[in-house]
């Protein structure tokens, strides 16, 4: 019994090895994949949240703790104070001071630090770290997140009440 090769002519017009080159069509089809590429994360995001409505579960990652380190305790608590003014986070623990080592332009440095505990929306991340940036003496300031895998449902569910979408 010998196989064959067939001939596949299940998506291009009759008599054609190939899809049609028609400009229109082909920017019309990129259109398409460039939207449902642009769509995809929203698109999961949306079907995240509503298997928590339906379910009751938390979707791990939705929420994140965000590490920011600063370099005195008054630093802290106005970067603590202002991501919460500007509603960017549920909580922000304000860690007491700890040693760091670390290479700043080629030499050992260090110093003492004290690091914020920034919890939120795994959304919220990146305007957090804009914001952030912007009001930080430090020129590069060390924010760091890791996203929430799974908690305390009752917690998990105050910081979802305590930080708004938008």
């Amino acid at each position: 019994m010998s196989l064959q090769p067939q001939t596949m002519q299940c998506c291009f017009p009759k008599g054609s090895a190939s899809p049609p080159t028609s400009p229109g069509l082909l920017s019309e089809v990129l259109l398409l994949l460039l939207l449902l590429l642009l769509l995809h994360p929203l698109l999961q995001s949306l079907a995240l949240q509503l298997h928590s409505a339906l379910t009751g579960s938390y979707v791990p990652g939705t929420h994140s703790v965000a590490f920011v380190t600063c370099l005195n305790e008054h630093i802290a608590r106005d970067i603590a104070r202002a991501i919460m003014d500007r509603r960017l986070a549920a909580c922000v623990s304000i860690l007491p001071k700890s040693s760091a080592l670390y290479f700043w332009k080629g030499e050992l440095e260090e110093s003492t630090e004290i690091l914020l505990l920034v919890k939120t929306r795994t959304s919220k991340i990146g305007e957090l770290s804009n914001y952030v940036r912007s009001i930080h003496p430090f020129e590069i300031p060390e924010i760091i997140s890791l996203p929430i895998d799974q908690g305390n449902p009752g917690y998990l569910q105050w910081m979802e009440e305590n930080v708004p979408r938008r």
